[in-house]
């Protein structure tokens, strides 16, 4: 007689998948790797938030004593409110930008030239902010050196110092975010304009419409999704706007006006050993960031039945 298989637990059926799968799971390991010491480690240790650092011995428990340090200190809420305004300037106003690049290279009719500025346009996004801030404080040295100011020279103009403007240093930042993340960002609302069935635009030309109505009534309405989630889990990052770029771009002429709270943590943490409260401003950040993702998604789900999940 035939022996009968004896069915393997649960357990036994993720080992198996894991095992004929090991070539696989060997390619991502560096990536759980990173995140399991960059992103989860991390959360664990959140804990410092409620107890005071000590390099040796046990921590002591310190309740919400950090939090009210710094809900009570009038630097926080000046960071807070930078933090806020940048980040606004870039997830919220940008957002429409990337969305107009995406459908003015749908309408380029050039397939050679659209791939050239499809290329140009995705180059800055793999360049570090170290290298791009570089060329932007070059583009805009305040001397006659700097190509801006060459510019205004030859149309009779003066010379302008934009880096230690502060009514000009967060447009900057924002202009910069464009330029590295333009290409970058459209790709997933041009890839949406792509899989539009050919056929709707063939019916929509047989009823008259022209390319603006196409736009309006063919291809928003197939971005409705794409944009919805982008816009969500843009929000996720709300409380952070941008700690690389802010950095190299930040001098004590503009510090008051672009100092936000990823600079704070750092100068805590890093620069004073403040780990306690470093950690604390850290966690009110991540708190935050969950709330606002998860409001934006059940508005979008009353108002549009579009989610994230």
């Amino acid at each position: 007689m035939r022996e009968q298989k004896v069915p393997m637990t649960a357990a036994q059926r993720t080992l198996h998948r894991i095992k004929k799968d090991r070539v696989l799971y060997l390619i991502l390991s560096p990536t759980i790797i990173y995140f399991c010491i960059f992103r989860v480690w991390p959360m664990i240790n959140m804990r410092l938030a409620f107890f005071d650092f000590k390099a040796r011995g046990p921590w002591e428990f310190a309740g919400l004593k950090y939090f009210e340090l710094i809900f009570q200190s009038s630097a926080f809420m000046q960071i807070l409110k930078n933090t806020l305004i940048i980040s606004f300037m870039k997830y919220v106003l940008l957002f429409p930008v990337f969305v107009i690049f995406a459908l003015v290279l749908n309408e380029l009719r050039c397939n050679k030239f659209r791939k050239y500025v499809q290329i140009v346009s995705y180059l800055p996004h793999f360049l570090s902010w170290v290298v791009i801030a570089g060329i932007w404080k070059s583009f805009l040295d305040p001397s006659d050196l700097g190509a801006l100011n060459q510019i205004l020279a030859f149309f009779g103009a003066g010379p302008v110092d934009l880096l230690t403007s502060k009514g000009a240093i967060r447009w900057i930042l924002m202009l910069c975010e464009a330029w590295r993340s333009i290409g970058w960002d459209s790709i997933i609302y041009f890839t949406a304009i792509l899989n539009i069935s050919p056929d709707l635009y063939e019916a929509a030309k047989v009823d008259g419409a022209n390319r603006w109505h196409i736009i309006r009534s063919i291809i928003l309405p197939a971005l409705l999704v794409p944009m919805t989630t982008v816009f969500i889990l843009n929000l996720g990052f709300f409380m952070s706007a941008g700690f690389d770029q802010v950095y190299n771009f930040t001098n004590n002429s503009v510090n008051s006006v672009i100092d936000i709270l990823d600079t704070y943590v750092n100068r805590l943490g890093i620069e004073n050993a403040q780990y306690s409260i470093a950690t604390a401003v850290s966690l009110i950040k991540g708190v935050v960031g969950v709330i606002l993702v998860c409001m934006t998604h059940i508005t979008s789900k009353k108002l549009t039945g579009e989610g994230v999940w």
